[in-house]
């Protein structure tokens, strides 16, 4: 499998789609080494509606997502169906030699993404969401700094 530049992602970038609807990937989040093997996978968010995003998943955690979706057995028919309706709107690609991906029709219709998107680490994974209602969401103000120690708390940080 190809090596990570950083082995992270963080930050927050913002870019505009190009007239072939490709997004250009931050040069610190780019891979190295033969592209072939620096498969990603880009799902959709949990969330619909002015909260929707997608949420792109690099070579080194699709192992592991592989691995726990292998979990769902055959007689979870709510886990298979469920199942079923994310990989219906998944979107598995690799960068070309400029950085730049392309997702699919469902994907840019669930995240509500125009020409504009906003980029966001998220350390083992980031996000894609349209610039205007990422936008929209930050306008109103920062989350509460109890609810934020609360959450931070349970992962030891």
């Amino acid at each position: 499998m190809g090596l990570f530049n950083t082995g992270i992602f963080v930050g927050e970038f913002r870019h505009s789609l190009d007239d072939k609807g490709r997004l250009t990937i931050p040069s610190a989040w780019r891979l190295k080494g033969d592209s072939e093997e620096n498969q990603f996978l880009a799902l959709p968010s949990v969330e619909d509606g002015e909260s929707a995003y997608v949420v792109v998943y690099p070579p080194k955690m699709i192992a592991q997502l592989e691995e726990r979706i292998s979990q769902i057995s055959m007689g979870d028919v709510e886990g298979q169906r469920m199942l079923g309706e994310l990989m219906s709107m998944a979107h598995s690609f690799n960068c070309d030699k400029q950085g730049r991906m392309s997702l699919n029709g469902k994907l840019i219709q669930h995240s509500q993404i125009g020409k504009n998107a906003v980029l966001l680490g998220r350390m083992s994974t980031f996000s894609i969401h349209s610039e205007a209602l990422y936008d929209a969401c930050q306008a109103e103000g920062p989350s509460d700094p109890a609810a934020r120690a609360e959450v931070f708390k349970r992962f030891g940080l």
